[in-house]
This record gives C-alpha cells, structure tokens and sequence, in this order.
C-alpha cells in the first residue's frame, strides 16, 4: 500500500509540475495548447520527447544572448591608433615626456596667479585633445599632433629643457606620468601644423567635436 501511495504521489508531481511548466509557457511565450498539440501530433511527439525539445529553449536563448554579447564586442568602438590612417600624415621622431602643472614641473604652487596657465595663455588640459609644450621652431603653437598611447596633443606650451625633437606631454599628476608614460621615443603625426596660436574656444571646439565622442570616453573614465 505504501509503495502504492508513493507511486501515485510521484504521479501527481509530474501532473502537477508539467502543468505549471505548460502554463508559464504559453503565458510567456502566446502559444496556446492546441498549437502545440497539433504540433506533437504532426511528429508523433510523446510527452517526454515533448519536454526534452522545451526544455532545449532557455539553452537556445542563452546562446543568443551569448551571440549577442560577442556582436558587441566586435562592434566595440576602436582605438584612436586603430580607426584612422595615420601614415597619412607627415611623421617626426621625438622624445617625450610628461609633465604636471605643480611645482616639480614649472615650479609654481596652486595660489599663483599663473598656476597651470600655458606659454599661449590656455590652461592645461588632459583630454580627447590635450595640451603638449614643444619647441615653437620645430612645432608652432597651435599644431595638433597624434601621439600614439597618448592621444591627440595641442602645442600650447614651451618648456626651458624642450628643444628641438622633443615634446613635454601634460599629466594632471605625477603618479600619471611615471605610470602612463615615464620617457619614450616614439613617431608622431603632424595632424594640422599650428599658426602660432591657439585659444580655450580653440580647445574646447576640438574636444566637444560630436564625431569624436566615442573616443573622448577614454579620457572620461581615466578621470573618474
């Protein structure tokens, strides 16, 4: 008798269960029961045969999202480096390197009046296009050069030690510039060579530039 109880309650949890698992089916997905019975009968499905092709749709589903999320990163924007063609530029070998605006690089405090104000009287920025001293004979005030790992740099300063074939590139912090960059020698690319000036309306228009935002958001998440 007990194995007979047993046996009958095991029954009425699959009853039960196949139940709930129909109509959280057809709830979510609008298929009504005679769909789907049509659908059995056409391929002379049994119930169980039934329940291993629904039980094979979250696993489907699962692999599309999977597919999706690989479509995203594929369609992932791509870096400054990678999404132009940057040999066809004019390029110049420099060494480079980094400075701040405190007193280790121009030995100002932040209560001076010319606190991290530029040789073109611009303020320093680190952004999409940033702010790079440079030796005005070779790069002009104004030019916009790509620097590979760093970015676009906007020449508006000089700097005492920045002679000839060598660019200073500005960091907002020390920590930034040993981590980031320390000293290199690598190509740049003269995008625009600069007339011998630039103004904050100058930078600010390169920055807010609305076909370049998807790059700006590196510099944006560096910050944050």
């Amino acid at each position: 008798m007990r194995k007979v109880m047993t046996m009958f309650r095991r029954f009425l949890m699959t009853v039960l269960f196949v139940f709930a698992f129909m109509t959280t089916f057809f709830a979510v997905s609008g298929v009504e029961a005679q769909d789907i019975s049509s659908w059995a009968k056409e391929r002379d499905l049994s119930l169980k045969q039934l329940m291993l092709t629904f039980k094979s749709l979250p696993k489907e589903k699962a692999e599309k999202t999977s597919l999706s999320a690989a479509e995203q990163i594929k369609n992932k924007p791509k870096s400054l480096e990678d999404a132009f063609d940057w040999t066809k530029y004019p390029k110049q070998k420099v060494t480079a390197t980094g400075y701040t605006a405190g007193a280790e690089s121009t030995g100002k405090q932040p209560h001076h009046p010319d606190y991290g104000i530029t040789y073109s009287g611009v303020k320093v920025k680190r952004d999409l296009y940033s702010t790079v001293a440079a030796d005005p004979s070779v790069f002009p005030i104004g030019t916009i050069l790509f620097i590979p790992d760093y970015g676009y740099g906007v020449v508006a300063d000089t700097g005492s030690a920045i002679k000839g074939n060598r660019l200073d590139l500005y960091y907002e912090t020390v920590e930034d510039v040993y981590k980031e960059w320390g000293k290199k020698t690598l190509d740049v690319y003269v995008v625009k060579k600069g007339n011998g000036t630039i103004t904050e309306e100058d930078l600010l228009k390169l920055n807010e530039n609305k076909s370049m935002q998807v790059f700006r958001q590196k510099y944006k998440m560096a910050k944050e």
